[in-house]
């Protein structure tokens, strides 16, 4: 049986775990290929729109239950010990303000378009 306080648990330390992330893609001490990754998996997570649409049954939520977390536990396996625990604490101390997350959302939203169109252009000149 799924303890509910459990998974509540859990979902609040992914909240958590997912802010510390996006604070530590800006120090310094956090090597470059795992900046890259928190980029990638930061922006997924937060992005409206989904790689296999939700619609779909099953498969739909297959990227929201398996490679958002896997992402975001490898993105924290890349950091380091001292710098991660310090984001923890941090993300828990402060919460992201209603402004921050506007601003991500509306450039995620710009990175969607501008990959919706890269692909609506390279279709066009492919047909044409």
């Amino acid at each position: 049986m799924i303890d509910i306080k459990s998974l509540k648990e859990k979902t609040k330390q992914l909240k958590t775990d997912i802010y510390a992330l996006y604070l530590a893609y800006k120090d310094p001490r956090v090597p470059w290929y795992a900046k890259l990754f928190i980029a990638v998996i930061v922006g997924y997570a937060l992005s409206p729109i989904d790689l296999i649409p939700d619609f779909i049954p099953i498969l739909g939520y297959l990227d929201d239950l398996l490679i958002i977390p896997a992402g975001i536990s490898l993105s924290l396996k890349m950091i380091p010990k001292e710098v991660l625990e310090e984001y923890r604490e941090k993300a828990k101390s402060e919460p992201i303000s209603s402004k921050s997350k506007w601003v991500v959302a509306f450039i995620i939203v710009l990175i969607w378009l501008f990959v919706a169109y890269l692909v609506l252009r390279f279709v066009l000149c492919i047909v044409l």
